[in-house]
């Protein structure tokens, strides 16, 4: 069964970390921007990101506590009738229902305004459920207890038209979907500096996840950007084309 395209499209150090205190660098300055720049190449209207990376800099923190008072939907999908018809789309991966937010659309500075899909697995609470309905923000099934990948690229596309998606991290997102054998091209900016500490990796294990088998990938381009940065890019398959 065919699924939309997705590219993985990261910014990463020599060392391979996705975060951490290389970003301050000025050096990395000029990778930056690429990345940022690079973003349109892909013409992808979803970008998706985990639960650490959307706590960090898209939702509103967490959501408050919640109590099972009133109605409770179905843990069925649900579609906000305000965020059906955008054309940008922002996907989080929030397996147990723990992000926050004060609206269904996000805006981040140089990009359009993006409807809010959250996805879920069967571990949800009703009440966050109605939590997300009160803010019109979009939310999908995919799993029991972890995110089934394939699935969800699925409903992405019957239920908004999603073709191109874009994954952006972390390291244990990239994981769940390289695993699954979903990732159709890697894009990486290659920061000159070198971290040496702790961050997260490009790909990242984790208890919940069941190892996979190496995922092997063809280089397609290698371009030098301004500021020693170097944009790699890489197909899914050995000796693809």
């Amino acid at each position: 069964m065919t699924h939309p395209f997705v590219v993985c499209h990261m910014l990463l150090s020599l060392d391979g970390k996705i975060d951490g205190r290389f970003f301050d660098a000025p050096e990395t300055a000029p990778a930056l921007a690429a990345y940022a720049n690079l973003r349109g190449h892909y013409r992808c209207p979803a970008t998706l990101y985990g639960t650490t990376t959307m706590k960090g800099g898209y939702a509103d923190a967490l959501a408050p506590a919640l109590s099972d008072g009133g109605s409770t939907p179905p843990p069925t999908d649900w579609i906000s009738p305000a965020g059906r018809g955008m054309d940008h789309f922002i996907v989080s991966l929030d397996p147990k229902g723990e992000l926050g937010f004060s609206s269904h659309v996000i805006a981040k500075k140089s990009r359009p305004p993006a409807h809010v899909i959250q996805v879920l697995t069967e571990r949800v609470s009703p009440a966050y459920l109605s939590y997300l309905r009160e803010r019109d923000v979009s939310y999908l099934f995919a799993g029991r207890e972890t995110v089934a990948c394939a699935q969800l690229l699925q409903k992405l596309q019957a239920a908004f038209g999603i073709d191109r998606l874009m994954v952006a991290g972390g390291g244990v997102t990239n994981q769940s979907f390289l695993r699954e054998g979903l990732i159709d091209e890697l894009s990486l900016v290659i920061a000159p500096v070198a971290d040496g500490g702790g961050g997260a990796a490009l790909f990242d294990g984790a208890g919940f996840l069941p190892p996979g088998r190496p995922a092997a990938f063809t280089l397609a381009q290698a371009e030098p950007l301004a500021g020693s940065t170097l944009w790699l890019r890489y197909r899914k398959g050995a000796g693809a084309e």
